[in-house]
């Protein structure tokens, strides 16, 4: 059997996220639903005979590109979170991105259809994709095959439990009062982000005072953990050039 060497692919969109940086976004979809992005469609696809009757569809496959990443090449052996961070297995046992072909997919749910600079977008939410992420195709979920009820995955059981607090300083509840307005869900996003403990897994075992930043929307976000404490500290506006 002949197997052609390269193919080539020319995203149809991109992706619209409050995840700014790779630093705190979850490891799978579905986990912060107050995660609210778009994706744009480019070029020629930027047509609605695309998209017709996608609503009929509550969800939908996202192929994409790991952009942040791909120059960085690929691992036969990579460090899982599930094991700690530290003990290697095979990439391809993992979601992780690096990855022979640096390709991932999503299930996004879809909220309804919006336009950005002429261009049709769909609004989605749930996801778990770099601001800038270029989307290969879409397919819709389709829940009596996609869902595979017996399905079973020893390595990741269920989702990881973090089983601490998570509290606003009054600082950071103040910020939260004057910019709430203007982003959707924001409490809860950040609440859902810290609740998936975006720390490196070596790190979850500390209990000394821990203080890190993390940027969502143009915001920057210092949140510190000690203990079973989450605390954040502040919510400002990033300067962004």
């Amino acid at each position: 059997m002949t197997i052609q060497n390269n193919y080539s692919f020319s995203p149809i969109g991109v992706i619209h996220s409050p995840y700014k940086q790779k630093f705190a976004i979850p490891r799978q979809p579905g986990l912060v639903t107050a995660a609210h992005g778009k994706l744009e469609l480019l070029l020629e696809q930027n047509q609605l005979e695309l998209v017709r009757d996608i609503e009929q569809h509550s969800h939908l496959w996202l192929i994409f590109v790991f952009h942040g990443t791909s120059e960085q090449g690929w691992k036969p052996l990579v460090k899982a979170p599930r094991l700690g961070g530290n003990k290697k297995t095979g990439v391809l046992a993992t979601r992780s991105t690096f990855r022979p072909n640096p390709i991932g997919m999503s299930a996004v749910q879809l909220n309804g259809m919006c336009k950005i600079n002429n261009n049709i977008a769909l609004e989605i939410s749930g996801l778990d994709l770099l601001d800038g992420t270029p989307i290969l195709d879409i397919k819709p979920y389709i829940p009596y095959s996609d869902r595979v009820e017996e399905a079973l995955s020893v390595m990741a059981p269920t989702p990881e439990n973090t089983n601490y607090c998570i509290n606003f300083s009054l600082t950071a509840q103040q910020h939260l009062n004057l910019l709430a307005a203007n982003y959707q869900d924001l409490k809860l996003f950040i609440q859902q982000v810290l609740s998936q403990d975006p720390r490196p897994a070596y790190k979850k075992a500390n209990t000394e005072l821990q203080e890190y930043g993390m940027s969502l929307y143009d915001l920057n976000i210092r949140w510190q953990i000690h203990h079973n404490q989450c605390t954040v500290l502040s919510i400002e506006k990033l300067n962004l050039v």
